[in-house]
């Protein structure tokens, strides 16, 4: 069958692939909106996470396909890749939580998933990649997984492993030709020039009404490479294409600046986390899996409405804190810690927020982009210098007052 999407056209997925599309794992991502509370400033931005991950599904057959001719698998590989592949950028946003990451800092303990041993860590709070590993791997999800594909050499350990990365236990799938092509088939799911990346930039630029996440990615996609180095094949590009991939970093940089890292959304984002942080444990999101599927935006925002507490009724009646201060890109924020001390002083509520966002993987050896050139292949960041200057993270402080006593405050600081 064919889905159609605004982004990419027809989508095509198989009978298997809709059984799994059709599960209720899956279907929960109907109700969890990519981009939180950013409808409140964009109201187009309505889009789910179910969209992105057909979306980017979608990016990433077409990235198999113009890399598998310079793999030169054997048919059942490149059959049983592909489809891995394919499944792996389709679930790999499977368990983020309400509102995408807003709900996130509610999460439990990591050991409280009691994941399997081979993707297991300890001594944090869980995230949304440790709730996609669970659902895949312990859920009914996974049964049905084994059924529809575990004939073709195709297992929930190997779909898990292209998300987060890890070999998986048994006999290991990612061998060909006496090669390994883990690192490239990780690298299309989460690396520099992953498909999840190219697909939200675009769509979320077109929901959102901005033209900053715009980009060439027919010529990205027809320009990739495979680069085998040890014996392990990595993701490259062709020289003539990396100004389209610099263009690809610039409108990352700018779509964190006008539209993640939007004031409106970052405000509500931190008067839900004063909710959770007073209401007792009002709203919590659970560790078992068949509990987890049950919590979508739809849940959260009912919840909101039944609850009593003041940062609850604020979020539901959109009565958000004001912006006083944003500092320039890249400024800390101390300034304006400095400032809502001086509020606080005076009885005035206030807080200060400092958006974080990483734009590339830079030092990580695992997802290095090569450039192959006349020169040869080389990382990116030896072939160009704009790939270095966006490698910190983008920083975006900004301080907030309550509405109520905003005039006072200005005048309070002189503004």
């Amino acid at each position: 069958m064919h889905i159609r999407d605004p982004i990419h056209g027809a989508i095509e997925i198989t009978a298997d692939e809709r059984a799994l599309l059709d599960s209720p794992q899956y279907q929960r991502l109907r109700n969890v909106k990519q981009l939180g509370f950013a409808d409140l400033a964009f109201p187009g931005a309505t889009h789910t996470r179910y969209a992105h991950g057909l979306g980017a599904m979608q990016v990433a057959t077409e990235v198999f396909a113009a890399l598998a001719p310079q793999l030169e698998l054997e048919l059942d590989d490149r059959d049983r890749f592909r489809q891995t592949l394919r499944l792996a950028v389709l679930f790999h946003d499977l368990g983020h939580a309400p509102l995408s990451h807003a709900t996130e800092r509610i999460m439990p303990q990591v050991e409280a998933l009691q994941l399997p041993q081979w993707v297991r860590s300890e001594g944090r709070r869980a995230n949304h990649e440790d709730y996609t590993l669970k659902l895949l791997l312990d859920s009914g999800l996974a049964a049905e997984l084994r059924k529809l594909f575990g004939a073709r050499g195709i297992e929930p350990e190997h779909v898990a492993a292209l998300i987060c990365g890890k070999p998986p236990p048994g006999p290991y799938p990612f061998r060909s030709g006496g090669r390994d092509l883990l690192p490239i088939l990780r690298q299309v799911v989460s690396g520099e020039l992953d498909a999840d990346r190219m697909d939200y930039l675009q769509r979320d630029s077109f929901f959102t009404g901005v033209n900053y996440g715009k980009f060439d990615s027919d010529w990205i996609i027809q320009n990739l490479a495979a680069v085998e180095r040890e014996g392990r094949v990595h993701l490259g590009l062709m020289h003539r294409a990396v100004f389209a991939f610099e263009d690809f970093l610039l409108s990352r940089y700018h779509m964190f600046l006008s539209v993640y890292f939007h004031y409106t959304s970052v405000g509500y984002e931190q008067l839900l986390q004063r909710y959770c942080d007073t209401s007792a444990g009002e709203y919590a999101l659970p560790a078992d899996p068949d509990e987890y599927i049950q919590h979508d935006d739809v849940t959260l925002i009912a919840a909101l409405r039944r609850s009593q507490n003041p940062w609850a009724k604020r979020v539901v009646r959109r009565q958000g804190y004001r912006v006083l201060l944003e500092n320039t890109p890249g400024d800390d924020g101390q300034d304006l810690e400095r400032l809502k001390s001086r509020l606080e002083a005076e009885g005035i509520d206030a807080f200060t927020t400092v958006s974080r966002g990483v734009l590339s993987h830079y030092g990580k050896d695992e997802t290095t982009l090569w450039v192959k050139s006349p020169r040869g292949e080389v990382p990116i960041a030896e072939y160009t210098p704009l790939y270095e200057r966006y490698a910190e993270a983008a920083t975006l402080a900004r301080l907030y007052v309550v509405p109520e006593r905003a005039d006072e405050a200005r005048r309070l600081l002189g503004l």
